[in-house]
């Protein structure tokens, strides 16, 4: 196996289960014993970065109802309280 080859692709490719061929791989790897191998096969972790986020401004719009009939309007505006 070489560095950054993903057992999922080549499994893929050769129509195999990727789960039977990680697990071949890990046991031909145990056979051999060459933890050097595996410890090159290794990606290294990316670094945490933390993120500032402010506080959410989002806009809650009132509720407007409007019914007519005829010659006749009645308009209801209900203001949303954001406190609860």
């Amino acid at each position: 196996m070489q560095p950054g080859v993903s057992i999922a692709a080549i499994a893929l490719h050769h129509r195999l289960n990727a789960n039977l061929l990680r697990r071949w791989v890990a046991e031909q790897e145990a056979k051999n014993g060459a933890p050097e191998d595996r410890e090159l096969m290794r990606v290294p972790q990316g670094e945490f970065i933390p993120l500032r986020i402010g506080e959410p401004t989002t806009a809650v719009p009132d509720i407007q109802i409007e019914v007519r009939r005829g010659a006749t309007t009645i308009s209801l505006r209900l203001l949303i309280c954001t406190e609860s």
